[in-house]
């Protein structure tokens, strides 16, 4: 190896302490200083920089709480969905229930049963409709016989067959009816 490829693989050591450790004074600063509009586009950029990651940081906050709402949401209807679907299965037995009232045979304890079935189900939500002079509407009633009547000005239940009910402004039956109407 040569001296002038030894001189250059050598480490260059800068001194770089304000106090002469020599002569204990201090030294002229020769570092390069940025000059202040250098400094003032960096800041900008910066400033850029934040304003960007401040809005990221934004965007995903609200598609969070978005998300959020959707599943709070979802899982509400699931809920109200599935109370529905048990309660219109037990329309059934809320009809055999009405049927043993109409007939004198709800006595007993069966009669402690019905009431406590039928006061649950009130307490849930489930609303019953369909009572005879009301006006007939067919998103609700289901018109199973008609018959024509000079006493009506509109279409009206004048028997009702079955009643209807809903849960949660949905109806789960609609109520069978027969309607009179005008000439």
């Amino acid at each position: 190896m040569t001296d002038q490829e030894f001189e250059e693989q050598r480490v260059r050591v800068t001194d770089k302490r304000r106090v002469d450790p020599d002569t204990f004074e201090v030294r002229q600063q020769e570092a390069e200083e940025a000059p202040a509009d250098a400094l003032e586009g960096d800041l900008a950029d910066v400033d850029v920089k934040v304003a960007e990651l401040t809005a990221d940081l934004q965007r995903v906050h609200a598609e969070y709480a978005n998300y959020r709402k959707r599943v709070e949401r979802d899982r509400e209807l699931m809920r109200t969905n599935a109370i529905g679907g048990v309660l219109a299965e037990l329309l059934s037995v809320l009809d055999d229930i009405e049927r043993a009232r109409q007939h004198d045979e709800l006595d007993g304890a069966f009669k402690a049963v019905g009431e406590s079935l039928e006061s649950t189900v009130q307490r849930i939500g489930l609303e019953k409709f369909g009572a005879e002079g009301e006006p007939f509407d067919p998103n609700i009633h289901e018109a199973l016989t008609h018959q024509e009547s000079d006493e009506v000005s509109e279409p009206t239940v004048v028997a009702v067959y079955q009643p209807g009910y809903r849960y949660a402004e949905r109806v789960l039956r609609p109520a069978r009816v027969a309607v009179a109407g005008t000439n």
